[in-house]
């Protein structure tokens, strides 16, 4: 960012990249497409590591787990899904949303995810069981984007009713 100079380039996506992720300790990038995958790129090379499929929709948004272990997608598929990086295997599918997910975020401690859905819900996920434990509801419309407060505390979202609310 000093020089404003590009250090890399990772292609090989086939349609437009939706969202990207440092890992914790910031050696890879995960990458969400359109073309319904997840992608994983070792930052030192360039090179794709791992692949995500499983979506039937496009991949709207990634995020990393605290641990760097586990990446959460969502997509407009309306689901969530939570994949072990060492494997490549999906170990959690979160269903039952009724609009495209366009954010995921992981709580600090690793133990829940938030949902950001085109429904104007935000979602609470139990990462354990699978359940969903809280649904925040009064966005008028989509929520774009979840954060966890660094405590997990609390959660903001962001929607396209131009509001921003922490819960």
């Amino acid at each position: 960012l000093a020089t404003g100079a590009e250090t890399a380039r990772l292609e090989g996506h086939e349609d437009s990249v939706q969202s990207v992720a440092f890992s914790p300790d910031g050696r890879q990038l995960a990458t969400a497409s359109g073309e319904r995958t997840s992608r994983i790129w070792d930052l030192a090379t360039g090179a794709e590591t791992a692949r995500l499929e499983g979506h039937e929709g496009s991949v709207e948004s990634v995020a990393f787990s605290p641990d760097g272990r586990q990446l959460a997608t969502g997509s407009d598929d309306s689901t969530a899904r939570i994949w072990d990086l060492a494997t490549g295997a999906e170990t959690v599918g979160l269903e039952g949303l009724e609009g495209w997910v366009v954010s995921v975020a992981f709580s600090p401690d690793g133990r829940q995810l938030a949902t950001g859905s085109a429904d104007r819900t935000a979602r609470i996920w139990d990462l354990a069981t699978g359940a969903e434990t809280a649904r925040l509801e009064g966005h008028a419309s989509g929520v774009q984007s979840v954060a966890f407060s660094p405590d997990g505390r609390q959660l903001a979202t962001g929607s396209a009713d131009r509001t921003a609310r922490i819960w």
